[in-house]
């Protein structure tokens, strides 16, 4: 995790995109007076809150470390998304 001021990242902030981009690694941006941001892909974002929704729930999150437990002693596929390991377990619409 890289933590940069906002003076260092308005200076180069096409160079930080870059970076957060290619490496899918959080930005931390600290600003004097003011609470810390953290600059991550928005597709990156979308899966943690994802993730998040579906483990809130107790059935759901058994579920899918249940198929996750399976899938590794499997030696079974590895999911590319959250979405595709929802469809494993019948859990997507």
């Amino acid at each position: 995790m890289t933590v940069l001021t906002y003076s260092a990242v308005r200076e180069r902030l096409a160079e930080v995109w870059d970076e957060v981009e290619d490496s899918r690694e959080e930005v931390i941006l600290r600003r004097r007076g003011h609470e810390d941001l953290a600059l991550i892909p928005a597709r990156e974002l979308k899966s943690l809150k994802e993730t998040a929704h579906l483990l809130r729930s107790p059935r759901n999150a058994a579920r899918l470390m249940a198929a996750l437990a399976r899938s590794r002693k499997n030696g079974g596929e590895e999911f590319e998304s959250v979405e595709s390991l929802a469809a494993a377990v019948g859990l997507s619409e």
